[in-house]
Parts: C-alpha cells; structure tokens; sequence
C-alpha cells in the first residue's frame, strides 16, 4: 500500500516537472511523468522552485506552467496572510505540506502532498522531512504581499 501511494505521488510529481520544463504550443498541456528529484534541503526558495512553482509559479501568485492543466487553479500563495486576517498561517501551511490538513488541490490527482514524498528523497528521516517543510513555509512567509 505505501509503496503504490509512492508510485502514485511520485507519477504526479513527474507530470508537474514535466510540465516546468516543457516548452509545448499545444493548447492543452500534455502531463509527463518523471521522478521526484532531490533539493537542498536547506534552502526554501530552491525547494519552492523545485516543488512548488511548476503549479504556483516562481512568484507564488498561482501562475505558473502547469497550472492551465489543473482542475482545481493553484492559490496564489502571497495572499495567504491576508485572507488570514494579516497574520501568516504558517502551522496550517506547514500542515498542508505535510499531509495533516487538506485544501482544495493537495491530496488531490492534480496537487501531491508532499511529506510522503519528502520522506522518500530524505530515507525516511522525519526531521529532515520536518526541515525541509519548515524551510518551505519560511520561505512562502517572505512573499506575503504587503
């Protein structure tokens, strides 16, 4: 069972960074397969480039290559803060991440949820899982619009 949760995460995974680096003029996106691939782990921007920005854009504003082929359109995660009263909800954002709290597109076909996958490139090793979801959340923290 966790081996195919693995290899289903690990299939959408690879169509998201297909879909970064693909350069199609197709009108609608082609997904493509490939496998998660590992990024620093101390670095949240380079994880978020790694991770995130094929759905919600290098800029976070829910843009970026893959989104058109979504069902569900990436947040714009700069808005976080303040559809949240001004504050950043970074335990909930840190949940998401991880798989103990659901939106409308993580955990979904189209959106992974990522601590699995972190465990997977991290041998299992929960604390490294833990900083690379925290390094992640600091990260997506600096983009709040003012």
């Amino acid at each position: 069972m966790r081996v195919a949760k693995f290899i289903i995460l690990s299939a959408i995974l690879t169509i998201f960074s297909a879909l970064a680096t693909a350069q199609e003029t197709q009108s609608s996106p082609i997904v493509k397969h490939v496998p998660i691939a590992t990024s620093p782990s101390d670095s949240g921007k380079a994880m978020f480039n790694s991770y995130c920005a094929v759905c919600h854009g290098t800029d976070a504003k829910g843009a970026g290559p893959a989104a058109s082929a979504m069902k569900t359109p990436p947040n714009d995660l700069t808005l976080l803060a303040q559809k949240n009263g001004g504050k950043y909800p970074a335990a909930h954002v840190a949940a998401v991440l991880h798989g103990q709290a659901t939106t409308a597109a993580h955990g979904s076909e189209d959106m992974p949820i990522w601590g699995p996958l972190f465990s997977s490139i991290s041998q299992g090793r929960e604390a490294q899982v833990q900083q690379r979801i925290a390094n992640i959340v600091q990260y997506i923290e600096t983009l709040q619009a003012k």
